[in-house]
């Protein structure tokens, strides 16, 4: 038989950019947008390893290559040339647990374990609930890299349950590959939720249907000041989702606690959560409402208002609509305040800057005319944390009035 030639092997894809891109990247961050494409030798498929080289052709960096997206390049590595190898991939992660391991004590088995670009997996989220894993994907780049990140994540984690979570954007693409969101790839998760603890307290997550990837793990820290200033007051958690701020001011010793949400879903799964924790005694109300709507017609006062709200600004154009939400709501909140209340006020909003939230807020506490002191500003969890402007979402204000 006549020898069969091998097929051509392909060339690297090579990549170059605008100099604004060029800067931004080597400055370190991690997206590469369409527009700033200058060359490319060749067409590149979902996933493949695309390297960036500057104007003098030398390396600049190398990340994962994206088709179909308007965010074209999501780096891995910058600066020197490297090896994407398994040992390189292993040092990634490894990375990120050592950031995690002085963070959590044996009363807390649900955190994140990577936080996408700011540990170097841009595109790629991993949660832990107690021993299960769930895989957050939000590019189909990551498609032909998830088995070998499973496999690093099980050596890590023997025996845990892992799932698989996709953005709707992907969801499509990832039917090709085999794959659907809420798909359970090894372990199990019985009917789907998965109960874990956050500093001793019992939560469900539902890690195959639920938002995110099972529950709002970056509201941690926050919880925990809302339980130091809980003690005998009235408490109002508006937005409350499935209750993790009401438990904590349950346990800080609340009077009363009201979990307010237009989801009867979500005020289910407070009523669930507060009941998997039997110490709690503060009284528990639920209520079915729009909180807008709820706040504005209510004559109920309480002693301690969380406003946390889902994202007000899902796009640049709506940034300025929200600040004037954000306000709004923060008026309405202070009006329901007693004297020597507490406002919490929180935002997820990433096109909405930290300052133009706290300003909002500040400025609705001014003009109630009432006095006022800021007790405390945050931003994002330790595990949460964000290396670059984009990634900075979260913020909250605590204040106090007379």
């Amino acid at each position: 038989m006549p020898d069969v030639p091998a097929p051509p092997t392909r060339s690297r894809l090579r990549l170059r950019v605008s100099p604004a891109a060029e800067a931004h990247v080597r400055a370190g961050h991690p997206w590469v947008y369409e527009s700033s494409l200058r060359a490319q030798n060749r067409d590149g498929d979902a996933g493949e390893l695309a390297v960036i080289y500057d104007r003098r052709d030398r390396f600049l960096a190398i990340g994962l290559f994206d088709p179909d997206s308007p965010l074209r390049v999501r780096v891995l590595h910058q600066g020197t040339p490297a090896t994407l190898d398994d040992a390189w991939w292993a040092a990634r992660l490894d990375g990120a647990l050592l950031r995690r391991a002085p963070l959590f004590g044996p009363d807390t088995d649900g955190y994140r374990v990577v936080n996408g670009e700011s540990d170097g997996f841009p595109g790629l989220v991993v949660d832990r609930y107690a021993s299960t894993l769930v895989v957050k994907l939000y590019t189909a780049a990551w498609f032909p890299h998830l088995e070998r990140m499973l496999g690093l994540l099980a050596e890590r984690f023997p025996d845990f349950a892992l799932v698989l979570r996709l953005s709707r954007n992907i969801q499509t693409r990832a039917r090709e590959e085999g794959l659907f969101d809420g798909q359970l790839l090894a372990g199990s998760v019985g009917s789907g939720t998965v109960v874990f603890h956050e500093t001793g307290l019992a939560f469900e997550a539902e890690v195959l249907r639920g938002q995110k990837t099972g529950f709002f793990l970056d509201q941690r820290d926050n919880r925990r000041r809302v339980e130091k200033y809980a003690r005998g007051r009235r408490v109002l958690n508006a937005f409350s989702f499935s209750g993790g701020f009401s438990l904590y001011a349950a346990r800080g010793g609340a009077a009363h606690v009201v979990s307010l949400d237009i989801s009867a879903h979500a005020l289910d799964s407070a009523g669930r959560n507060y009941a998997l924790n039997p110490k709690l005694t503060a009284p528990h109300e639920t209520v079915q409402a729009d909180v807008f709507e709820w706040l504005a017609d209510t004559d109920r006062d309480f002693d301690l208002v969380i406003l946390d709200p889902p994202s007000l600004a899902r796009r640049e154009t709506e940034r300025a609509g929200a600040i004037r939400a954000y306000g709004k709501l923060a008026a309405d909140g202070i009006r329901r305040l007693a004297p020597g209340g507490i406002l919490l006020s929180a935002s997820c909003s990433a096109h909405v800057s930290a300052e133009e939230f706290w300003d909002a807020v500040r400025d609705a506490a001014t003009r109630s005319g009432r006095k006022w002191r800021e007790l405390h500003t945050s931003q994002h969890a330790p595990d949460h944390h964000a290396t670059f402007a984009e990634a900075q979402y979260l913020k909250a204000i605590f204040i106090q009035f007379d």
